[in-house]
Order: structure tokens, then sequence, then C-alpha cells
């Protein structure tokens, strides 16, 4: 079996390869493993150095929206899981161009490789984002999409654009839309890791408005696990929801992470709301749950407690990253 991994480098995408390499995902054993990755600030090799010298793995450094070096890797692919995006709301806001680059045109040259190589099944990973905002109940899997941000907009179009190919061509796509993912290796400028890495330096957090924006979380080891049912077992055609089962507010969510880093509510620096903030993401995950048998396996507790461990013991990956992001807002 032969997979090609899309941004295999990134945090969900790495977590989802070191776990296939040594051994997590039985159906999926063996496979040989070509991670393609660009590289960009959010990808990074050192996420790859468990597995690095492993005999399975191929690293290939390439932009998606490639045409013909994503045809070329796409011969002989068996399961294609699609990572790569541009993933941070705020960015998004700041220049969207980027999140349409890559998260549709990138796509659609992923799909259109796909069809001309007559690969195997094609898992779309996505996000809960694609609906916009749910103020009381969960989404369900044929909810309409409303996004609000452009990264969502983005992502809701290469969601539709991998639907369209599977009843135009018959590409065997399957579309995975996931809640908040939480864990190692998550870039330093998603909240979990910004909060608990700024906390650890003894600086404040910036928690916008009265942090009563509420959010699914998701372990990233829950997450890939629910991949790998999909990929080997979910519905071409069907969109699957995947979620952590733990509902909080951002403020919630703060509480916790001044609790666990030894902090107080000075360290909270009240900001102003980001332009079309989402109140309330909700999954319905009953669908994944009947048919393919998934349940997270993470207590929230417990897997919020490991992650800020592993970002107080694994200063020399983060502070790199932070000082690029700090050079990067330096007026010239």
């Amino acid at each position: 079996m032969r997979l090609l991994v899309t941004g295999g480098a990134g945090f969900i995408g790495s977590h989802f390869v070191r776990q296939l390499l040594t051994g997590a995902y039985p159906d999926l054993a063996g496979a040989r493993t070509v991670v393609v990755d660009k590289l960009t600030y959010a990808g990074n090799l050192a996420n790859l150095d468990p597995v690095a010298d492993h005999p399975s793995l191929e690293f290939v450094h390439a932009d998606i929206r490639d045409a013909e070096v994503m045809s070329r890797v796409m011969r002989g692919t068996d399961v294609v899981v699609h990572f790569a995006a541009e993933s941070h709301v705020d960015r998004s806001i700041a220049d969207a161009s980027a999140f349409v680059e890559t998260n549709v045109r990138g796509t659609q040259t992923l799909l259109q490789a796909a069809v001309e190589a007559r690969a195997g099944r094609f898992v779309h990973v996505s996000t809960d984002e694609v609906y916009g905002s749910i103020a009381a109940g969960s989404w369900r899997e044929d909810q309409p999409l409303a996004p609000n941000s452009p990264y969502a907009a983005s992502k809701a179009a290469s969601d539709l654009l991998a639907l369209a190919y599977h009843r135009t061509y018959g590409l065997p796509v399957v579309v995975t839309r996931c809640s908040n993912n939480y864990g190692p290796y998550q870039h330093p400028e998603k909240v979990i890791p910004l909060f608990a890495t700024n906390l650890m330096d003894g600086l404040t957090v910036p928690l916008y408005s009265d942090g009563g924006n509420s959010r699914d979380w998701l372990h990233v080891d829950d997450h890939c696990h629910g991949i790998s049912l999909v990929a080997t077992r979910g519905r071409p055609g069907e969109v699957y929801h995947i979620g952590g089962g733990t509902e909080l507010t951002n403020r919630e969510l703060t509480r916790r992470l001044l609790g666990l880093c030894g902090a107080d509510a000075s360290s909270v620096r009240h900001v102003a709301d980001r332009p079309g903030h989402d109140l309330r993401y909700a999954l319905d995950t009953g669908k994944i749950t009947d048919e393919l048998g998934y349940t997270p396996r993470t207590d929230f507790g417990t897997g919020l407690a490991d992650t800020v461990r592993w970002y107080a013991e694994n200063r020399s990956w983060w502070e790199p990253l932070k000082k690029v992001a700090q050079e990067a807002r330096r007026p010239d």
C-alpha cells in the first residue's frame, strides 16, 4: 500500500505520520508513506524527527499547487490523506490570498492529479468552522455551510470541490470535519501553545473580548485515530465529524491553563474581539461513532496537562518559532 500525506510536516499531519509508521493503525501497517510539504512557517521537519530514518518514509519538499510534481508523486497511490492547508483565522483576516491559493487551488490540483493517476481513496481533512456559528445543539453532516472567516470560506470551497470530484469523476473522496485540535508540536500561534508558552515566560495572554466563545476540544491523537478509520472504512462521498467531546468557553480554557502554569488572572489581557468571530462550534459525532466505532480516548484534563508539560520540556522546539514570529512583527 502507498499513502500520500500532504502537509505531513505540520502539526496534525506529522502526528498522523508518526503514529502510522510506529504501528498505531493496523489497517495501514506497512504502508509506503510519501509526505509532501512546502515547509511554510507551519511545516517543520523537526516534527518528523522521531521517524525520519524509517525505511517506509519518503519526504518530498513541494507545493501542492505544483501540478507537475503532484502528478508525479500521485502515481501508484492507494490512499491520499490531505492535511495541507493554511489554517490560522487571524492570518486569513489580515490577508486571505494565501488561503485561497493553498486551500482552494492547491486542493483542486491534488484532486485532478488523483483522478488522472486513478488514485485510491482521497481523505480531505476539513474543519467545523465551515458551518459558521451555532447557538445551541450541534451540527450534523448535512448542515448547510455558512463560513464567516476567509479561512473557513476557503475550507468550505475545498470541501465542495472534493465532493464534486467524487460525484463528477467517481474519485472515492471522503471528507472529515474536526473540532479544535490541541497537543504537542502545535505551532505557538495557536491558542493553547500560545497561552502556555507565554505563561511559562511570565508574559500575559491575550483573551478575545470576555472569553465567552465556546469550542469543542479534540486531542490530535484522537483526531488522527478518527482519520485512520475514515481512510480505511469510511464510505466514499460521505462527510464524517470527528470531535473530542469537551466543550469549553475560552474563558474556562484560560482558567485551566493559568492553573497548570501556576499563574493567576492578572496574567490575562483582554483584547478587542476579532472580526466575524464565531461564538460557538459543536459537532454531532454520531455518524462516525455508529458506522466506524470512533470514540475520543483522551481525557481533556489529562491531555491538556500532558500538552503543557510537553511545551515545558521542549523549549528548543518552540522558542525559535516564537522568535521568528516576533521578528516578523517588528517594523523595518
